[in-house]
């Protein structure tokens, strides 16, 4: 959707626009039901990445202790207690600017995804900038998606980072896609972003060819000892607003209410899903921030009467829709 679309949407009065996103939400996933993903940090701190907004770049004195790449059987343990807890996507994150082909860290990567993607499952990671090799390594390994978040809009992103460029994600992303994995791309309101910066960063979400599997809707979390430590919180209904407009924008995508959720109430949460999310990070910890316990998430679904979607470890990525344009993301 253009700019001007998503800001006629976004201005429409809060209920008005959630009829319309409920609408679409029920036409496209009339299930009723939610993804339950665990997100787990295979290697923490330490990044050389300068990301204002993130505890685990070493630019910043936060207090993240760095942790060496997790061994594998480390992370297959974490793995099997989130397929016992009832996650269907098993995320994986590590604190580096990127992987490369032929090196031991990758190569161990590549051995986890490979073991992982045994256990029924989806495999998401998220490893930083890709080549053409290695995200076709990782599709062969077994990932069902690749996350790699635009985080903002690319007018607002050289305020929040300068180690690394826009252009430079829009690359990764389109190497994930040509290799045959689905993309799991959003972004992070609270970043000092207007709301121009928020549409224009979902107008570039929306127009990728093909449009993401998943899109994570992150609300600021500061961090102490961060350039952010001092922001202020969003405003529930401002990220209501904000899951309504992506959920029009992009209907067939998961849109994943994600970092941030400790803050909202309960009713905060079940205004989200009924404005278009059916995914969140499910357990105890999300990287380096904390989430929702199990327990207390498995009683608000209950409460609401919402299932939990099946893993689809077999899924193929979407196709790009030859109609349109090519963006920087078609395959």
């Amino acid at each position: 959707m253009t700019y001007d679309q998503l800001t006629a949407l976004y201005q429409l009065p809060l209920f008005e626009l959630i009829d319309q996103s409920r609408a679409v939400h029920k036409e496209n996933w009339p299930a009723q039901e939610v993804q339950l993903c665990t997100l787990l940090s295979i290697k923490t701190g330490g990044c050389s990445e300068d990301c204002s907004y993130c505890a685990q770049s070493a630019r910043y004195k936060s207090g993240v202790e760095v942790e060496r790449l997790m061994s594998k059987e480390s992370v297959m343990e974490r793995a099997l207690q989130a397929r016992a807890t009832g996650s269907t996507r098993f995320c994986m994150g590590a604190a580096w600017r990127g992987v490369r082909m032929g090196t031991q860290r990758f190569e161990q990567v590549l051995d986890i995804v490979n073991d992982v993607a045994k256990l029924g499952m989806e495999v998401c990671v998220t490893l930083g900038e890709l080549g053409a090799e290695e995200a076709a390594a990782l599709k062969q390994a077994g990932v069902t998606a690749y996350n790699h978040n635009v985080d903002t809009s690319p007018e607002h992103y050289p305020n929040i980072v300068s180690t690394h460029t826009f252009e430079d994600r829009l690359r990764t992303i389109r190497h994930a896609q040509d290799a045959g994995m689905s993309v799991c791309c959003g972004g992070i309101l609270g970043l000092g972003e207007t709301i121009e910066d928020r549409l224009k960063m979902l107008e570039v979400i929306s127009e990728f060819n093909p449009q993401p599997e998943s899109i994570p809707i992150n609300a600021l979390m500061p961090m102490p000892g961060t350039p952010l430590a001092e922001n202020p919180q969003v405003d529930p209904l401002d990220l209501a607003r904000m899951i309504a407009v992506t959920r029009i924008a992009v209907p067939k995508a998961k849109v994943r209410l994600s970092a941030g959720r400790t803050m909202l109430t309960e009713e905060a949460q079940t205004l989200c899903f009924y404005a278009g999310a059916n995914s969140i990070f499910y357990g105890d910890k999300l990287l380096t921030a904390k989430n929702p316990a199990v327990e207390k998430d498995r009683t608000l679904l209950t409460k609401l009467g919402l299932g939990t979607q099946l893993p689809n470890p077999d899924m193929t990525a979407p196709s790009c829709d030859l109609s349109k344009e090519a963006s920087p993301s078609c395959c």
